[in-house]
């Protein structure tokens, strides 16, 4: 069985400061000199935690408040740099808020563990002094727990910040099947990076989007990637015609909703709306394709009726109801990253006569945030491709 080198990393990352502690046992000054290291590495935490937020909540959400204020002071000239270049967030701006960030707490620590955790610790070490040699090494384990917790906390944020720039299969491989990795993620970095989609879709963590291309020669329907025939292209057990098949019930909702509608635009949002806040994520039919299992219902007809799917059965529900409004659209397969790693994903582009653009929308992640033409689409997809336009 081979050991999944992220989990090794984390592992070793918690046991080393524990390890230590054992060896050289309980020491006031060396303890001291830990909890200086320990203030810091809790100030780089910090660091991340508010420099990720406040970074995401001005250069990328800024919907209002103070946040839009502070974007809408910013010249525009910077603005419409950072636009065309989003990498420049991750490696610029939020480095230099963690860094201000981190220089703020650790002097805050400092001040505190002077007049409280310093004069504490030389009292403990009077008490072990007549203590076994056991106790003082146990001792010292214990101690060094917090910062155990630090460094694995911290190690963990790298992996997932080299995750999102990177995007590495070989990488999100290993990502993926680290239980501690997703377990930490889950419960610490999604909820600080303000990063809804993981924990409101919890399987769209794994890969349960699945392309398979058979050639239409072959007898005993084995993969193949030739270009010899015709080629089909299943989509999670159903082509691209049978998911976006429609009937007169979708048609006639879906004309319905926007009767009231002159704008494309509005009318394109309408239906954005309402796949996001009524079409629930199937849990278990993502469970089902994610194990090959392709005996479940795909598409819009399925999604329609049953309101629940995963991302394909969500686009292709937004193709059928576009459709029925005469709105030009797409559907498109790329990657996804959802709080862990960067994952098989769908979603949509529609085209807006009026302003002469295609615009990107997202009816999955719709419960994870505001993904109808909005920026965000730079930050968590990528290499989008079109397998159908109408």
């Amino acid at each position: 069985m081979k050991l999944n080198p992220i989990t090794i990393i984390l592992l070793l990352s918690f046991i080393y400061p524990l390890l230590k502690g054992f060896l050289f046992k309980f020491s006031s000054h060396d303890l001291k000199y830990d909890i200086e290291e320990l203030g810091k590495n809790i100030s780089f935490i910090a660091g991340i935690v508010l420099g990720t937020y406040y970074g995401r909540k001005i250069f990328i959400q800024h919907y209002g408040g103070v946040y839009k204020k502070i974007y809408n002071s910013i010249p525009y000239s910077i603005l419409k740099y950072i636009e065309s270049n989003n990498f420049v967030i991750y490696l610029i701006i939020i480095p230099i808020l963690i860094i201000i960030t981190y220089k703020i707490v650790f002097l805050i620590l400092q001040l505190m563990n002077l007049i409280t955790i310093y004069p504490i610790l030389d009292n403990i070490e009077s008490f072990l002094s007549r203590k076994s040699e056991v106790f003082k090494r146990v001792a010292g384990a214990l101690f060094q727990i917090p910062k155990a917790l630090c460094y694995l906390l911290i190690i963990t944020f790298l992996f997932n910040l080299v995750s999102i720039l990177n995007g590495s299969k070989a990488l999100d491989k290993y990502l993926e099947t680290s239980k501690p990795y997703k377990y930490i993620c889950k419960e610490v970095v999604i909820p600080i990076t303000n990063s809804r989609i993981a924990k409101k879709l919890p399987n769209i963590i794994d890969n349960s989007f699945k392309v398979v291309i058979k050639n239409s020669n072959n007898q005993n329907d084995k993969v193949s990637y030739n270009n010899k025939g015709r080629t089909i292209v299943y989509y999670n057990g159903v082509t691209l015609d049978e998911g976006i098949k429609s009937n007169s019930k979708i048609d006639k909702f879906a004309k319905s909703i926007v009767s009231n509608e002159v704008s494309t635009r509005n009318k394109a949002k309408i239906l954005y709306n309402w796949i996001g806040s009524n079409i629930s994520y199937d849990n278990e039919k993502a469970d089902k394709v994610l194990n090959n299992d392709f005996n479940v219902r795909s598409g819009a007809v399925a999604t329609f009726e049953t309101r629940k799917g995963i991302c394909f059965d969500y686009s292709c529900l937004y193709v059928s109801m576009c459709r029925a409004n005469g709105i030009k659209v797409r559907l498109i397969t790329g990657y996804g990253f959802n709080g862990l790693t960067w994952v098989n994903h769908a979603w949509n582009q529609v085209y807006i006569p009026e302003e002469s653009q295609w615009i990107n929308v997202d009816t999955t992640f719709y419960k994870g945030g505001n993904y109808f033409d909005s920026r965000r689409f730079k930050i968590d997809h990528k290499n989008g491709t079109i397998a159908g336009e109408w």
